[in-house]
């Protein structure tokens, strides 16, 4: 299976986020990039590997942690290849962004 694609508005906040952070630690951000293309690349073998949060948004969108990153995708696993929607912090207000 192909790994997951980065839509648009995810490529902004991976790319925000990874600007963040390298502003105080290069490796850490590059860490963030090279985490994020380990989690498309199980995505697209384990579309269905994140959890629904269905308080959030209806199936097939669902959310996975990055690994040592606080950070959670938000992905599309009903997609072929899986579309990732959102690379967005923890911290943030989940329920409030997906209010909108």
């Amino acid at each position: 299976m192909p790994p997951a694609v980065l839509s648009p508005r995810a490529r902004r906040d991976l790319l925000e986020a990874v600007s963040w952070i390298a502003r105080d630690n290069k490796a850490a951000a590059l860490g963030l990039r090279d985490s994020l293309k380990e989690a498309a690349l199980r995505i697209g073998r384990h579309p269905h590997l994140g959890i629904e949060r269905p308080a959030l948004a209806s199936p097939p969108i669902r959310f996975l942690i990055l690994t040592g990153y606080p950070y959670v995708l938000v992905y599309d696993a009903d997609r072929q290849p899986a579309l990732i929607l959102r690379v967005l912090h923890g911290a943030r207000d989940l329920p409030e962004i997906f209010a909108r």
